[in-house]
């Protein structure tokens, strides 16, 4: 509809905009928001965590079994002990690799679920958005939160919970083993953790803003290849000569991507790097304590071993805790984006407890109505009144931009009016379901659109139900049965991408046999037959002609040639009715009809 595409298309955000508002965005996202995603999932985690503990409690024991094969063991050569000892450390080592593969299952699970939920509402709510969303929002960046954003979240939201569980429980369970062994080893050994913690909160800034940055690259990328990538974009490049300036495009955001991809795995990598040596250095401070005047002959040799062998083991967890904290923040970015989604308001809204038609018999009305785009300052359509009985046509004209085509999405409930109504036998639109109303006004328009499928299911996406007989005879009213009979598997035919392998006006009669599936009481015809040819045009006119007997019919079409017959004809301009009556009576009063007739 042209008056949709060109009037409800807002300016443009610029990087800028974009930037500081996904800032601020990622500064509100709150970490018990992302911890209500898990909130289904209690029990699953219960578990995970009670085999966290389970696990690391176990594992504490063998640095006190590998004590007792070194200190008593060995030395007193009891080879049953020793025996139990080895025994035990193995038992130990196959009952955490079994609680490991149990807990990866479970955690996993959880993981994939609150991603398929994310997946699921982000794409359910964005259903909900008004047409106006669409034509000011980029289908590649649409695409990008769902796909590539959602993805970036994967590994944080499938291990963070049980990464922050399993290290945290190692940490707490080392910490006390090595403080039973020496509290004053662990001293030493702990000196390290504040200024680790102080270089993964830098490290995680660093991280948070690189990734905003790059989800948006990826946005870029994406709509790059969505518009040219297309068939009407590798028509339009070809036709235009501009293959080689939208390689260059791809190139450089591709680039750019690289970039963005290398800053954001060495962000604050050298600070980690000597996080890591000075905990290397670690073993060897604790073997120079070992042996002070103040500490020597204390400590065992079992103890020692065992000791050093805790604090190897606290690197690991210690580390992993700071990487998730450093991971988190950074991935809050992309629940901003996510959560942006989620947090659009829904403009056209379902009712909550609506009406229904049982009989609908399709009396239209439109009172007063009143709509204005977003973002633009006069009005498309301006207090229009129409009174269209059941069973009877309204033809709409007028130059293009007159507001024609608006009033067709606002009958259809593409658009809330910002005053007046529309109403179906004295019903409010606002006050019908969506899926009522679907059924009920049946929309062709001049833009076709058919998905990358069979003709058959083309067809049934209007009505799943339908039977081959009910799909052959909705073709035959539309005039296209014949056309898709002679191709090379009939209604098995695969349409191509957006419809391409068929004319544009095998398209237009392939949506009107779609539309006509579903039966609708009032059907909107918007240049429905603009892409016809003349000798065509008239054979779809004869079958409306017979399929609006009993149906209300409004039609836009700029050939008056089609709108002659229909009872009545609105004249619009700038979004007025200006003249209302019959093809003659219009032609009698000589004003704009009789004008656009000449």
């Amino acid at each position: 509809m042209e008056s949709t595409t060109d009037r409800g298309r807002g300016p443009r955000p610029t990087t800028s905009t974009v930037t500081a508002a996904e800032r601020a965005q990622a500064r509100d996202v709150s970490l018990r928001r992302i911890g209500r995603l898990f909130a289904p999932h209690r029990g699953a985690l219960a578990a995970v965590t009670a085999i966290i503990v389970l696990s690391s409690a176990l594992g504490m024991a063998a640095p006190f079994l590998l004590r007792e094969v070194i200190d008593v063991a060995l030395p007193e050569r009891d080879l049953r002990l020793l025996a139990w000892l080895v025994a035990g450390m193995v038992a130990v080592a196959a009952v955490t690799a079994a609680l490991g593969v149990a807990q990866t299952w479970i955690a996993t699970t959880v993981g994939q679920r609150v991603m398929h939920r994310l997946r699921t509402d982000v794409f359910r709510h964005l259903q909900r958005q008004s047409l106006a969303f669409f034509t000011r929002t980029r289908t590649g960046e649409v695409q990008s939160r769902i796909t590539n954003d959602i993805g970036g979240m994967q590994s944080v939201v499938t291990s963070t919970a049980t990464s922050v569980a399993a290290n945290l429980t190692t940490v707490v369970a080392t910490a006390v083993a090595m403080a039973a062994l020496s509290w004053q080893l662990s001293l030493v050994s702990l000196v390290v953790l504040p200024p680790a913690v102080v270089l993964a909160r830098r490290v995680a800034r660093m991280r948070r803003a690189i990734t905003a940055e790059r989800q948006r690259e990826l946005a870029d990328l994406n709509v790059t290849v969505e518009e040219s990538l297309s068939v009407s974009g590798v028509q339009l490049s070809k036709t235009m000569g501009a293959g080689g300036a939208l390689v260059e495009r791809f190139t450089a955001s591709s680039a750019r991507l690289i970039d963005l991809e290398l800053r954001s795995e060495l962000a604050g990598r050298w600070r980690m790097a000597s996080m890591s040596i000075l905990f290397a250095a670690i073993p060897a401070v604790i073997y120079l304590s070992a042996g002070l005047p103040m500490t020597a002959g204390r400590l065992s040799i079992g103890t020692l071993v065992a000791f050093t062998a805790l604090q190897a083991g606290l690197f690991r967890p210690l580390m992993g805790l700071l990487s998730v904290g450093v991971s988190l923040t950074a991935s809050l970015a992309l629940f901003a984006r996510i959560f942006e989604y989620l947090d659009l308001p829904v403009e056209v809204r379902e009712p909550e407890h609506p009406v229904r038609l049982a009989r609908p018999r399709g009396h239209l009305r439109l009172e007063g109505v009143t709509f204005t785009y977003p973002g633009s300052a006069a009005a498309a359509v301006a207090g229009v009144d129409l009174d269209v009985p059941a069973g009877t046509s309204l033809a709409l004209v007028g130059e293009t931009g007159s507001g024609k085509s608006t009033v067709a999405a606002l009958i259809a409930r593409l658009h809330d009016p910002t005053g007046g109504r529309v109403t179906v036998d004295g019903v409010d639109v606002r006050d019908l379901s969506f899926d009522d109303l679907a059924a009920i006004v049946g929309v062709v328009s001049q833009e076709t659109y058919l998905l990358h499928t069979t003709v058959r299911e083309n067809l049934r996406f209007a009505r799943p139900d339908a039977t081959d007989a009910e799909l052959e005879r909705a073709a035959r009213a539309a005039q296209i049965h014949d056309v898709i009979a002679a191709l090379p598997d009939g209604y098995d035919t695969v349409v191509g991408s957006r419809g391409h392998r068929f004319s544009g006006g095998e398209k237009q009669r392939l949506a009107i046999a779609r539309t006509l599936l579903r039966d609708p009481r009032i059907l909107v015809l918007d240049e429905a037959t603009s892409a016809l040819d003349t000798e065509t045009e008239r054979a779809v006119q004869r079958a409306f002609d017979t399929l609006a007997a009993g149906r209300t019919t409004v039609t836009i079409a700029h050939r008056l040639s089609t709108v002659r017959a229909a009872d009545q004809i609105a004249v619009l301009d700038h979004g007025r009715v200006t003249e209302l009556g019959s093809h003659e009576d219009l032609l009698g009063a000589a004003g704009r009809y009789a004008a656009l007739a000449a």
